[in-house]
């Protein structure tokens, strides 16, 4: 297998870190971005555990020039060259997010979501996207979630995400003519580090009865890898796509061997916006 150049973007936690050491089993190089440099210097530790080669990028997404100096880096070190961008940063704050009431009784950093979050995709596929249509190849994930057409966290939630569909969209109209594709990346409910670490007893009885079902994160790493990897990639660009379809698509089990399921009849079906020919 050709060995890829990736960059995960918030990739010290959860979905992120999970996603770098799917990838990493593919043998790829993996940078990620973080604010933290020791907890990236684990998630290098755990790439390279993975059979992957680690680059550890500190980068605040919530300063552009920080983004434009990161890719700019990982450019003079790849000599150019980037496959993949997953576009995973976002300010989620957990407890005031799914706690009771409505959005004007919440705090309004839960705001941040819609720039540590959408605007984030949008600057760092800006300055990636030069070296990716340089190459007239290379592939933009953005990740999105089904709260994008259904009320999942309230609004501001929902607004980051629906807003990156139809950016996704968007992109891919301006990438097609150079070769380049984008998509929106949905996962399902993700099986993180810190879930697994939790004591059962601590669960609610709802929550301990799903986790069957729940993803471990390096599944999306290994649907990703592939995808990148698909002939009718270019078909699917601009469109919002669900990670547990396209693992059965490709044949792709989880870590522990189930097959992920969609919860497009659960939790709606994602909006694939008109494209331009």
């Amino acid at each position: 297998m050709d060995q890829k150049i990736v960059l995960v973007t918030g990739a010290t936690r959860g979905l992120g870190r999970g996603i770098a050491r799917g990838l990493a089993s593919g043998g790829h190089m993996v940078a990620v971005t973080g604010r933290d440099a020791a907890q990236l210097a684990e998630v290098v530790a755990e790439i390279e555990r993975a059979g992957g080669k680690g680059l550890a990028l500190e980068c605040d997404h919530n300063d552009d020039d920080a983004v434009r100096r990161t890719l700019a880096s990982l450019s003079e070190r790849t000599d150019g060259r980037l496959d993949l961008l997953v576009n995973n940063v976002a300010a989620v704050h957990g407890p005031e997010l799914i706690a009771p009431g409505g959005f004007w009784e919440k705090p309004l950093k839960l705001a941040d979501m819609i720039t540590i979050g959408l605007r984030s995709s949008y600057v760092a596929a800006y300055y990636a996207a030069p070296m990716m249509v340089a190459a007239g190849k290379g592939l933009i994930a953005n990740i999105s979630f089904y709260g994008a057409v259904s009320y999942f966290h309230g609004p501001a939630y929902g607004a980051a995400k629906a807003g990156t569909d139809k950016m996704t969209a968007d992109m891919a109209v301006d990438l097609a003519p150079h070769g380049v594709s984008v998509v929106s990346f949905w996962p399902g409910f993700i099986l993180t580090d810190a879930v697994k670490a939790m004591p059962p007893e601590m669960m609610p009885e709802d929550l301990r009865a799903a986790l069957p079902n729940w993803e471990t994160p390096e599944f999306s790493g290994l649907v990703l890898d592939r995808l990148c990897a698909d002939p009718e990639l270019a078909s699917l660009s601009g469109c919002a796509l669900i990670g547990a379809e396209l693992g059965a698509r490709y044949g792709i089990r989880d870590t522990d061997g189930k097959q992920p399921i969609s919860y497009r009849e659960m939790m709606g079906a994602p909006t694939n916006f008109m494209r331009s020919a």
